[in-house]
């Protein structure tokens, strides 16, 4: 029992410090994803705390006692504070938006921002690789994913337009967020989950030019899918939330038109951005500062493939395709964080190419209503960059609404969603936010 004890202890306590731990690029990217995991368990933690901490009191070992409470403490704290209430939704629609949500609609969603399970959504019509635009140079074929809400669900007239996290120059659609999407088609929501083109093969504004091309796409044949034309939501996570926010705000294609799409609205109802970099010159220091620093020689020859070991546990974790994105981010670790390239232009230029490429040069009273969700503890986007966004935002006018979840860091809501309280607290907004949009 006294060993026992201890390890339960010592496994709360040592994940649960964690929490109180803000990652720098690079060292910090060793401890990302325990950190992840970290958030995800904590209230399975704080039980191991918990369980420990009985165990060593019973055993008669103060040390592992008092371990075993601060585990304990640590990780049910996280949770309290990243699933507490706030006021955002209020002051970004008024008091009582609630009530302006049908009641059928809001038994649908979840009842609470966190419980230990979240209830399995229900199965949604799942159709994968569906064409949506040919390149006219080229004859390439851009494709999507289709979540379609099982067919006994009243359709919401919400389509959502999903643009996969990637620094802008790796990943692909499909990679964690399943649950996610079978949630919002079991409300009823239309989910194209979009694999636009990267770099190298293209730059931003090749990127932005695919997102355009998949609203028009999906105006033109919302009919089909039980959707309305003028009820398109972008959403994304990291770069994928940048592009989301710049296609929003540019909808008049002022900047970066897309020759192909002139004449074309690509105007849409609302967008969604999980921890995307709203003002890029700010995300790209920080991100900068730490792929930079790990360029020196040497670094990448010795860490171009995966131990077998770290692929086994990833593997475990966060299955095969989580996999081939690691040994694909390591890979082409040299072109995150520069700028330069993903942008384009002349050296001259590059500083008036970010501002154009910076979501909140662009905010005006026109922009859609935005949902912003971040973590405090970022390593890659800092959340300064999100405030600065919503501040903006609200000066303008418009109905934007910011969450920030204390302590936590990149892509939090892709690590066991089901049971992590950050990703149901998010689903929690996201769901009520599109209700809003309906």
């Amino acid at each position: 029992m006294k060993k026992l004890a201890w390890w339960l202890a010592c496994f709360s306590a040592l994940l649960g410090s964690l929490h109180f731990v803000r990652l720098r690029a690079p060292s910090g990217l060793r401890l990302w994803l325990p950190k992840l995991m970290a958030g995800a368990l904590s209230p399975f933690l704080a039980l191991t705390g918990a369980f420990g901490a009985v165990l060593g009191f019973l055993s008669k070992k103060p040390f592992t006692f008092l371990l075993g409470v601060y585990g304990l403490v640590a990780s049910g704290r996280y949770v309290r504070r990243v699933t507490a209430f706030h006021d955002g939704f209020e002051r970004a629609f008024g008091p009582g938006w609630e009530e302006r949500i049908p009641i059928e609609r809001r038994l649908q969603m979840l009842h609470r921002r966190w419980t230990w399970i979240a209830p399995s959504p229900p199965p949604a019509r799942w159709e994968r690789d569906v064409p949506f635009w040919s390149l006219s140079d080229s004859g390439r074929q851009l494709l999507c994913d289709l979540w379609r809400p099982p067919a006994d669900a009243r359709p919401s007239g919400l389509a959502l337009i999903y643009l996969h996290g990637s620094a802008w120059c790796l990943g692909d659609k499909d990679l964690g967020t399943r649950t996610f999407f079978r949630h919002l088609a079991g409300q009823g929501h239309v989910v194209m989950d979009v694999a636009y083109r990267m770099y190298p093969e293209v730059g931003l504004r090749g990127m932005l030019d695919d997102v355009r091309r998949a609203i028009v796409w999906m105006k033109t044949n919302a009919a089909q899918y039980q959707a309305r034309p003028d009820r398109i939501v972008l959403m994304g996570g990291s770069a994928g939330g940048h592009l989301a926010l710049l296609a929003a705000y540019t909808s008049l294609q002022s900047v970066f038109p897309t020759e192909d799409l002139q004449d074309a609205d690509t105007s849409v109802r609302a967008v969604v951005a999980f921890y995307g970099p709203g003002e890029l010159r700010r995300s790209s220091r920080q991100a900068e500062v730490g792929i930079k620093a790990s360029s020196r020689p040497g670094f990448f020859e010795r860490r171009r493939q995966l131990p077998k070991s770290v692929e086994t546990a990833f593997g475990i974790v966060l299955g095969e395709r989580a996999v081939r994105l690691l040994a694909d981010t390591l890979a082409k670790l040299p072109d995150i964080g520069h700028l330069d390239r993903i942008v384009g232009g002349a050296p001259s230029d590059l500083d008036e190419m970010i501002r154009l490429a910076s979501p909140i040069t662009h905010v005006s009273p026109a922009c859609p209503p935005t949902l912003l969700l971040h973590g405090e503890h970022d390593l890659l986007v800092p959340i300064e960059s999100s405030r600065a966004l919503y501040r903006k935002l609200r000066g303008a006018g418009v109905p934007a609404v910011l969450v920030e979840f204390p302590q936590t860091d990149h892509a939090f809501d892709l690590v066991a969603p089901r049971i992590s309280p950050t990703a149901q607290a998010a689903l929690y907004d996201v769901e009520r936010f599109l209700a809003l949009m309906e």
